[in-house]
């Protein structure tokens, strides 16, 4: 029979550490974890900056659209060969004199967004007179915009299609 001393020499002996192959189970557990948990996070920030990306988009599609809106009311000055749409972002950005007033200013936006995608305040612009599939501004008016990342969504389409 063993006697109490004997079993906690035993235990002191085997209770100071892991062995190695418990440290190879655990290893390779964190291993396949790891493996795992990057890609998810991978998507996650690309999701979070498509998010951004339709955001800003959809904010200066809605500034263009007011812009329009008020040229077509003709409660701001507008040429006739732009058909209602604004000249450029930086028309948007400073603001329009309102018509019959000398002092108001109608602001469409407060800054241009950044491009989650590329990191800057560019966008690819189209005018109204452009073609549809064109993919260079001809000037003269902004009648859409998109990114001009050349990147591939998270359900196959490119950034610069939206």
């Amino acid at each position: 029979m063993k006697t109490a001393p004997d079993i906690r020499n035993r235990v002191e002996r085997f209770g100071r550490g892991f062995t190695i192959v418990e440290l190879i189970a655990a290893i390779t557990i964190l291993l396949i974890l790891t493996s795992v948990a990057l890609p998810i996070a991978r998507i996650q920030a690309q999701r979070t900056r498509e998010v951004e990306l339709r955001r800003a988009l959809r904010e200066l599609r809605q500034a263009i659209d007011r812009y329009k809106d008020f040229a077509d009311r003709s409660m701001i000055p507008s040429k006739p060969d732009s058909f209602g749409y604004p000249p450029d972002f930086e028309t948007l950005v400073k603001g329009v004199p309102l018509k019959g007033s000398s002092t108001a200013k109608y602001k469409f936006l407060r800054r241009v967004p950044v491009d989650p995608m590329t990191g800057k305040a560019e966008w690819s612009l189209r005018a109204l007179q452009d073609d549809p599939d064109s993919r260079s501004w001809g000037g003269g008016n902004v009648f859409d915009v998109s990114s001009r990342s050349q990147g591939t969504a998270l359900d196959g389409t490119r950034y610069a299609d939206w």
